[in-house]
Order: structure tokens, then C-alpha cells, then sequence
């Protein structure tokens, strides 16, 4: 009887996120499936992350790398979102008054609430949500969000999910072109969320960058800085979480951004580099999921176009 309740509780899970509109794809050695935006079904409809690009699984070598870490799903909810996500610094929100309005890429354009400052937890109402188009390939997805406001903010913003032919390797292609009469200048930071194999955030996960850390942790009984190398001294506890920001990099090298993330126990692995400076670096974690934050800064003059590209390199190292 009991199992057959679980396979139930199952199938009725499969049944709800199925709803979804998404999309599957492949290159013969890494597959992947995402979630696609929608205003009324998508998976997530939330004002914090850009909308395009959510993965909700990712497999290389009987190895999973994202999923969901949160227990119930809301669209609504911040947070509620899976994989490699973005999110970009509001624009405007500062200066605007209540009621007035204020701009996140990827999500269109919002109405302030109160004259407070901006929290990403806080629900906003969207005034404009712009048009998004998807294109897809066996190989890749690309979207297409264009914005066109009377506030003197239009764009037009592209990013690719690509699976490179012949290696184990996603590319997280981007441009933004300002349409509009006023600059975009703003910064994007990608949250990442990775879910390896389903494993307790702890010593099992080795973080490391290329510069050496000169800063302490925050929470020293549960994290320590050695040289390049972040390591958990034990595994995280429910209800525990570590806010991180390791000091060591330039902020004008590209070589910066470059991390990697190796699971000692089931030897998934992954590194993530860019084309683009390091600008800004926190890590977060919690028993669920391990995010590095890497930020980029974002600078488009009225009909200038500035592009950026995200590597993951996805690997595996000897069990331990």
C-alpha cells in the first residue's frame, strides 16, 4: 500500500511540473532540459531572476549537476527557480517614487511599492512584460526578450543555451542591445544553484578559484579558506546556510572567473569560466545546493550592444 501511495505522490509530481512549458536537449554527451518563459504557465514568473535559461536538470555521465533544492514549488516565490539563473541589478528603483516605475532585464518593466529600499525577496507588479520569442535546436535554445517602454528604456536581449558539438561543455551565450533613449548600466550576477548527484552540501564539495582567498570566513565552524580553495569543515545542518564573500580577485582580469566545483564522493565535477572580469564575488549555500555569485558589470550606451559569455566545462575526478 505504501508504495503504491508513493508512486501516486510520485506520478502527481511528474504531472504538475509537466505543465511546464519546456524543452529538451542534447549533444550526445551532456543532456538538458529547461523551462521556458510564459506570463501565465511558466515554471517561474517571479521578479527577481531573468526569465530565460532556467535548467531544471543537467546530465553528464549518470551525473545530475541542478534540480530542485527548495521543498514546494510556487512561480511566484523569489527563489523558486532551478539551475544556472541570472539576475540583474534594477535599474531605476532608487529614484523612482511609489508608484512609479523601475526596470529588471529579462523581467520587463515594474511598479515601486513603497519608498524603501530594493529587496529581491519582494514581490513587484509587472507593468510591462515586453515579448519573448524562443527559437530551438536539437542542441540549443535561444531567447529573445525585447522591451519597448515609454520611460525611455527599450532592448532587445538574447541568450543562447548551447551544448557545444563533441564536448561535455553548456555556453550561456548573451547580448544586450539598447534600444531605448537612456544608457543601461546595471550588473548580472548568475546564482547557479547547482544539485550535485543529490548530495549534502559539506566536505564532499571542494570550491576552488585561481586567486589566492585573502579574506576570513564568515561563519569559521562551518567553512575555511585555504589558499584558493574553499572547504567545509562538516555537513550543513537544516536551517543552516553560509554567506560568503572571498576577497583576492582584481576586478579587471577575466582570468578571475574561473571556478570549480569537484564532489570528492561521486566525482562530478564542473568548472565555470567567462570572457567577462569578475566584478563582484559571494558565495551561498545550504544543505540543498552550493552557489557561487560571480558578477559581471554591464554597460550599453544608447544603440551600443555588449555581449558576454558563461563556459561550463563539466568533468570527473578519481572517487575518493
Amino acid at each position: 500500500m505504501r508504495k503504491i501511495l508513493f508512486g501516486i505522490l510520485i506520478f502527481s509530481a511528474s504531472s504538475i511540473f509537466a505543465q511546464y512549458p519546456q524543452k529538451s536537449i542534447s549533444n550526445g554527451l551532456v543532456e538538458a532540459n529547461l523551462y521556458l518563459p510564459d506570463a501565465k504557465y511558466g515554471f517561474y514568473r517571479g521578479t527577481r531572476f531573468d526569465w530565460s535559461g532556467v535548467i531544471n536538470s543537467l546530465k553528464f555521465k549518470d551525473h545530475e549537476y541542478f534540480g530542485e533544492w527548495y521543498q514546494q514549488h510556487d512561480p511566484y516565490r523569489h527563489d523558486a527557480i532551478t539551475g544556472p539563473v541570472e539576475a540583474f541589478d534594477p535599474i531605476d528603483y532608487a529614484t523612482a517614487a511609489p508608484g512609479e516605475k523601475f526596470m529588471k532585464i529579462g523581467i520587463g518593466i515594474l511598479k515601486k511599492v513603497k519608498n524603501e529600499p530594493y529587496g529581491f525577496s519582494k514581490p513587484f507588479e509587472i507593468l510591462n512584460y515586453g515579448n519573448w520569442k524562443v527559437k530551438t535546436k536539437k542542441d540549443r535554445v535561444e531567447f529573445i526578450h525585447t522591451l519597448k517602454d515609454d520611460s525611455g528604456y527599450s532592448y532587445i536581449y538574447k541568450k543562447t543555451v548551447r551544448l557545444v558539438e563533441g564536448k561535455a561543455q553548456l555556453i550561456l551565450e548573451h547580448s544586450l542591445k539598447n534600444t531605448g533613449q537612456k544608457s543601461i548600466n546595471t550588473s548580472v550576477f548568475n546564482h547557479n544553484f547547482f544539485v550535485i548527484d543529490n548530495q549534502n552540501t559539506g566536505p564532499n564539495f571542494l570550491v576552488s578559484m585561481p586567486f589566492k582567498i585573502n579574506s576570513e570566513p564568515a561563519r569559521k565552524s562551518l567553512m575555511s579558506f585555504v589558499d584558493n580553495k574553499m572547504i567545509y569543515n562538516r555537513d550543513l545542518k537544516k536551517g543552516e546556510s553560509t554567506m560568503e564573500y572571498p576577497k583576492g580577485f582584481t576586478g579587471t582580469n577575466v582570468e578571475d572567473y574561473d571556478f570549480r566545483i569537484e564532489n570528492q564522493k561521486t566525482g562530478a565535477a564542473v568548472r565555470i569560466t567567462s570572457n567577462r572580469p569578475l566584478s563582484h564575488f559571494m558565495y551561498w549555500s545550504v544543505p540543498t545546493t552550493l552557489s557561487p555569485e560571480p558578477f559581471i558589470k554591464i554597460d550599453a550606451l544608447p544603440g551600443n550592444e555588449f555581449t558576454w559569455a558563461i563556459t561550463y566545462d563539466f568533468y570527473t575526478i578519481d572517487k575518493k
